[in-house]
């Protein structure tokens, strides 16, 4: 395992472990996401550089546009939630009070 591949490892982990363990507000559970897409997109776009296939160059940029996707619908629904409920913390979201 290179050091490339190791801190892009960690970064994945560390992006996945603060989902996991710091579900306090919305907005820090999102910023986890896009830490978590940001390094496979890293990831995705060096392992093809290293094999240079060029039948696989197009799929870090479908990534990017999926991760471009996902952060426009969370943002949307952190401002919903945060008109609604008048804050973005997760304890306070409560589904069966729709």
């Amino acid at each position: 395992m290179t050091v490339v591949q190791f801190a892009l490892s960690t970064a994945f982990v560390l992006a996945l472990s603060g989902l996991a363990f710091n579900r306090a507000h919305l907005l820090s559970a999102l910023l986890c996401l896009e830490g978590m897409m940001l390094s496979l997109f890293l990831a995705l776009s060096l392992w093809t550089l290293e094999l240079n296939v060029t039948s696989l160059t197009s799929s870090p940029m479908l990534l990017l546009a999926f991760s471009a996707c996902e952060a426009s619908a969370g943002l949307a629904l952190l401002v919903a939630t945060a008109r609604t409920h008048g804050t973005d913390r997760l304890k306070s979201l409560n589904l069966l009070k729709c």
